[in-house]
């Protein structure tokens, strides 16, 4: 049940960001993902590896998206307020982040594997923000999607790195002898 909840938790976070920036109200998909990420995190037996995969995640949504905000190849609908990158991209970093650990934890110890399912799934999300909810133009389209594929295909296995999962518990104290 827990990976249900988290994957179509995180699809109804995407959802509300990318409709709200497209209608001008990014503050929906903020309001989604601080949700989420609470709920996730308040029931979560990863809670220190789910903090370092957001951290790390809240830091390549500013390099990728603001980069890509800077060089003008992307554009973003309700872009402010911003730190290089629009709250709303960022507030969807930090809900994607909580999925390493649960619904993607399949990636774990696969980084082949989770660069090419960035590579591929990064700039497919992004096109289907762009023309299907104008939540994101493709200003410089080749350029753009290379960039997304690239950043992704380093994120993501960064951000599975970074989730390496250490349960919630104490292991039992040593008593020296040996096994």
């Amino acid at each position: 049940m827990r990976f249900w909840a988290n994957l179509v938790g995180y699809q109804l976070v995407w959802f509300a960001a990318v409709i709200g920036a497209g209608r001008g109200s990014p503050w929906w998909g903020v309001v989604a993902a601080v949700v989420f990420v609470a709920a996730q995190g308040g029931t979560s037996p990863w809670r220190g590896s789910d903090v370092r995969v957001v951290a790390g995640a809240l830091a390549c949504g500013v390099v990728l998206d603001g980069g890509l905000a800077l060089t003008g190849w992307l554009g973003y609908a309700a872009a402010t307020p911003a730190l290089l990158a629009p709250l709303w991209i960022l507030a969807l970093w930090a809900a994607f982040a909580m999925t390493i650990n649960h619904s993607l934890g399949f990636l774990h110890g696969r980084p082949w594997l989770a660069a090419v399912f960035g590579a591929v799934g990064g700039p497919l999300a992004y096109l289907g923000a762009a023309r299907g909810f104008a939540a994101v133009e493709l200003v410089a389209p080749v350029p753009a999607l290379v960039s997304l594929a690239a950043g992704w295909a380093l994120a993501l296995p960064l951000l599975v790195r970074l989730g390496r999962r250490r349960p919630l518990t104490i292991a039992p104290a040593r008593t020296g002898w040996a096994r």
